[in-house]
């Protein structure tokens, strides 16, 4: 679909409200913010199933709306979530610029991981702080609400723990970490510059996360939920639960494709398309 059709479809705010559970206000405010990226990320998972399947997922907001709006039992990864979520923002009178970001959770050098990840800068009227959103970033470090745009100084998101960082860099813009307060210290999730990206980036870089043999997202099954009262998160045959009070962690392996089909239905309210076979050696 062209660009020009890609800006002009109207998001349904009303159905997307529906859909994450949300009652409350629609002011371009940061309560609304809050709000309605909690109640995404507790409503809409997070998963791979499209890349999984060898197709790179589509990144048209009618196509999003379908699936992810409409389609109630899929979910998405973070160039569909993030898409979504910027039309919504914007819709609702809040500029946002989409950036993306180096995913460097256990990375040794920054540098060495690629831009892969979708992110928001969102700004609101006669507020003069811009504030980083995002609903896309599928780790137990993921903000749960968004931050001002500050750095060294420590935020709590609905629970989690999150400051924002800079980091040294020789390119002329400054860099931005997000860290997560996670096992009792502050861990690096992902790094960004405040670059804007335009949606036909983000078609390169969804291509390739997709369909590239070497892409995680095409190898393995990464499903995450989150509810009020856990983290849940199924890495290929493994299933990870975090309680949100103590952090406790249990985790139990799954044996075979069905019972994958059904903790998918009955835990991540997923329905996995027929024919996709979800474990791989």
């Amino acid at each position: 679909m062209p660009d020009s059709a890609r800006t002009t479809t109207p998001v349904p705010l009303d159905a997307y409200f529906e859909r994450i559970g949300w009652e409350g206000g629609r002011r371009p405010d940061a309560a609304t913010l809050r709000g309605v990226q909690l109640a995404h990320l507790r409503a809409i998972p997070f998963e791979n199933l499209d890349a999984l399947g060898g197709r790179a997922p589509s990144l048209d907001l009618a196509d999003l709306t379908a699936k992810l709006v409409h389609g109630r039992r899929r979910g998405g990864y973070c160039y569909e979530h993030n898409t979504l979520y910027a039309a919504v923002l914007e819709a609702l009178g809040v500029r946002v610029t989409r950036l993306t970001a180096r995913v460097v959770v256990g990375a040794d050098r920054f540098e060495d991981r690629p831009r892969t990840h979708m992110a928001l800068l969102a700004e609101l009227p006669g507020d003069p702080r811009p504030y980083l959103a995002d609903v896309g970033f599928g780790a137990i470090g993921s903000l749960l609400e968004p931050v001002p745009l500050t750095a060294d100084t420590e935020f709590h998101d609905a629970g989690r723990r999150h400051r924002l960082v800079h980091t040294p860099h020789p390119g002329p813009l400054e860099t931005w970490v997000l860290q997560a307060h996670l096992a009792g210290g502050w861990e690096a999730q992902y790094a960004f510059t405040l670059e804007p990206f335009e949606p036909s980036d983000y078609e390169v870089i969804n291509w390739h996360i997709a369909t590239n043999p070497r892409s995680p997202f095409a190898r393995r099954l990464y499903v995450q939920r989150l509810t009020p009262d856990a983290h849940l998160l199924l890495d290929g045959d493994r299933v990870t639960v975090t309680r949100s009070g103590d952090g406790t962690v249990t985790e139990h392996t799954l044996s075979d494709e069905a019972q994958v089909r059904r903790v998918l239905a009955e835990e991540f309210g997923i329905d996995a398309p027929d024919g996709l076979t979800l474990l791989r050696a």
